[in-house]
């Protein structure tokens, strides 16, 4: 025998046993939770059909449907021990009460958009439980109070849609992607075309429920102020299940108008986007103007970075050039390149569909499904031209073919808000956020460990141009890179700062005694969730 094979036979068994030991685990937590519900339910057929188990055959398409990084949706991934599916509030705190018993960690998932798959996936072999809201979708909009109750497991597109079936002159300040949860999107903040006029979801949610570790459903008079400052920007999952957010429409024109203007390094896209980080943050609130860049081949077949700048105003198209042409005739932008369209229309073309897509397209779940790694960053004075170039080089390399760099311009509502308003604390003085995402093809995934590393490289090469001290990333642009909990066991309050501070800045430290109050024994928890933690505040 080979003097390496027994080693290796050896490593290969400990590993079988190891799989073995945890599905063995998985499913004797299962039957418990069964078992439990089956106390707790005295009609259980009645929530049979909303209970899932490896032993179902849509178990594992049920699993898969609502992830959209398809990173956390192969064969070799952690599979949950249960999925449920309630379809109405009430039946959350007997569930978690069985997953409480059974020793099941919880993964709450609205739309399934976690970067880093954490709503449906554990990073270690612990028996957990995913919880997909998706059934409590329930949208209901009050015109004449300008308000809407909006159940967790709704996408942002639906929400969209369901505002502008009863008024043409509301809308809501939340993300781009229209299947996106609102879930999430709300508990981490959430952005979109909106945020520079009325701020983020999270600055427009009034009022919420929520099923807190104890089995009680709350809403904003019986949590507290303390707990509702908390789940708006700091991550719902850390603090309970919510089930519902009510929200303040905004108001909206009858027409705004949109546009996408692109332009390469052949047309002076390095020094537009040099003038566009000190112009975008300072323009009227009602406009927002966005960029996306990649790579691409020219018309010569060399390649080249194409700069796509794309923007909502609130307003008529005549208006915009007027403001256009005083603050940012750099851009070159005519009458040609705007479309004069309704508020939910503009929805439809900033989720990257034609201008003249059916809205109904705002109601498609499943869209948008890949392999991708993102990473976040703050930028707080101008990128000077020779950084740029840097960052042209990059998207250059071999592993950026489908690299995507997103810089969102901040300023408006967002400079006026005080970083202590809700958990999210990035306002005055940031000039943008950037966000790179590095996608790769399905039959690249078996090398997803070198986008990833470049992922990285790229980030390190940012380091002289972004925020520092800390060093300041988005929590809905999940990065596990920044530092993880203990999936079994305490995390301490150090541990858990290494990544939180960066999400959180100082509010963190009001987040941890909130979490210490309103789940002290830590039964909400995953990779990056706020841990309990006595002792540092007595």
């Amino acid at each position: 025998m080979n003097i390496f094979t027994l080693p290796l036979i050896l490593l290969l068994l400990t590993i079988s046993i190891s799989q073995a030991a945890a599905a063995a685990s998985s499913a004797a937590a299962a039957d418990k939770f069964l078992h439990c519900l089956h106390k707790k339910f005295s009609n259980y057929s009645s929530v049979s059909s909303n209970v899932y188990t490896p032993i179902n055959a849509s178990f594992s398409s049920t699993v898969k449907y609502s992830i959209h990084n398809l990173r956390f949706a192969s064969d070799s991934t952690p599979k949950p021990s249960v999925i449920v599916t309630p379809d109405h509030e009430s039946l959350i705190p007997p569930l978690l009460r069985c997953a409480k018993r059974s020793k099941l960690q919880i993964r709450t998932r609205s739309g399934g958009h976690d970067y880093e798959g954490l709503s449906s996936f554990a990073t270690q072999e612990v028996p957990f439980l995913i919880l997909d809201l998706i059934n409590l979708r329930k949208i209901d909009i009050d015109v004449g109070r300008k308000t809407a109750w909006v159940g967790a497991g709704a996408t942002v597109g639906e929400l969209y849609y369901r505002i502008a079936e009863k008024s043409p002159v509301l809308g809501f300040p939340a993300g781009i992607g229209p299947a996106v949860g609102v879930g999430g999107q709300f508990s981490g903040g959430g952005y979109g075309t909106m945020h520079r006029k009325y701020g983020l979801s999270a600055d427009n949610v009034v009022d919420a429920r929520i099923v807190n570790a104890r089995g009680r459903i709350l809403d904003r008079k019986s949590m507290g102020e303390d707990l509702f400052w908390a789940i708006r920007g700091g991550g719902g999952a850390s603090f309970g299940v919510i089930t519902a957010w009510k929200v303040k429409l905004v108001d909206v024109p009858e027409t705004v108008t949109v546009f996408k203007v692109n332009r390469v390094l052949e047309q002076n896209a390095t020094q537009i986007v040099h003038r566009w980080q000190s112009v975008a943050p300072e323009l009227d609130k009602d406009l927002f103007i966005g960029i996306m860049l990649y790579r691409l081949n020219s018309s010569a077949g060399n390649m080249t970075i194409n700069a796509n700048f794309y923007s909502l105003f609130l307003g008529g198209a005549d208006r915009l050039l007027a403001i256009m042409g005083e603050s940012f005739p750099e851009l070159g932008l005519v009458r040609e390149d705007c479309f004069e369209v309704s508020w939910l229309q503009s929805t439809v073309f900033m989720g990257g569909y034609s201008v003249d897509t059916s809205p109904e397209v705002l109601l498609d779940r499943a869209r948008a499904k890949g392999y991708w790694k993102g990473k976040s960053n703050y930028v707080q004075e101008p990128m000077p031209e020779s950084g740029l170039e840097g960052v042209w080089k990059l998207l250059f390399g071999a592993e950026a073919e489908f690299v995507l760099v997103a810089m969102n311009a901040y300023g408006g509502k967002m400079a006026e808000i005080c970083d202590s308003a809700i958990p999210f604390p990035h306002r005055a003085g940031n000039l943008f956020k950037l966000l790179l995402m590095v996608l790769w093809r399905e039959e690249n995934n078996k090398y997803a460990d070198k986008y990833i590393d470049w992922s990285r490289e790229f980030d390190e090469y940012l380091t002289p141009y972004v925020s520092s001290n800390p060093r300041a990333a988005y929590l809905n642009y999940r990065d596990l890179d920044l530092g993880v909990n203990n999936v079994v066991g305490k995390t301490s309050y150090e541990q858990a700062s290494r990544w939180g501070k960066r999400y959180y800045k100082g509010n963190f430290d009001r987040l941890v005694r909130i979490k210490s109050v309103v789940d002290p024994k830590n039964f909400f928890k995953n990779e990056q969730s706020i841990p309990p933690v006595h002792s540092r505040f007595g």
